[in-house]
């Protein structure tokens, strides 16, 4: 990972550990908004809204000050002047990193999924094989939007609870981790064609 990724990764930890609690409330809040207002109306309409409720206040804004210059006979000019000559672009140095960096990822994914769908790994390739069967009935319960809010929550609410309860999570984990870990090097064992995995993986 670059200094870049280290950054966007301590600076994504920081929020869902509420290590600055005003702003993860921002983040939290907004995303719950957005994501409750997807599932109300389609995106089309959401998106609309917040542009309009954006002009609404840049426009409202915009005429109280022409009101108030008048009235005072100031020159201040434009209340968003500082804002329209500040440079919005993006640098081509930032747009390659990011599109370097989404291309690593992009092909990472793609090579794991060969390996997968062409059966590198038996076991793999059937662990995720059951990771889509349970999924269809996820799917089936809940809609797409519905999951998104629920990670949403989690994604903000089990951090902190790990932080509280580390250690009796840890020793939960582990306990679990060792059941899993048995089961598979037993069907490993039974299955052909099973690849072994060396001790170094």
């Amino acid at each position: 990972y670059s200094e870049y990724d280290f950054n966007d990764i301590k600076a994504l930890n920081d929020l869902i550990h509420w290590r600055d609690p005003k702003k993860s409330g921002v983040v939290f809040g907004v995303s719950m908004l957005l994501l409750l207002s997807l599932a109300a109306f389609s995106v089309i309409s959401v998106v609309s809204y917040l542009l309009l409720a954006l002009l609404c206040v840049t426009i409202t804004f915009r005429i109280y000050k022409s009101v108030v210059q008048a009235v005072q006979k100031s020159g201040e000019g434009h209340p968003f002047k500082c804002m329209i000559d500040k440079d919005v672009s993006i640098p081509p140095e930032t747009f390659r990193k990011h599109v370097d960096c989404s291309l690593t990822y992009i092909n990472r994914a793609l090579k794991q999924m060969s390996r997968l769908f062409l059966v590198e790994d038996l076991i793999d390739s059937l662990k995720l094989a059951v990771a889509m069967w349970l999924f269809t009935y996820v799917g089936a319960v809940f809609n797409g939007i519905t999951i998104l809010i629920l990670a949403d929550i989690l994604l903000f609410a089990t951090p902190p609870i790990y932080e509280k309860n580390k250690t009796q999570i840890d020793q939960f984990i582990d306990v679990v981790r060792t059941q899993v870990n048995t089961t598979i090097a037993k069907l490993q064992e039974k299955l052909p064609g099973a690849v072994k995995r060396s001790k170094t993986e």
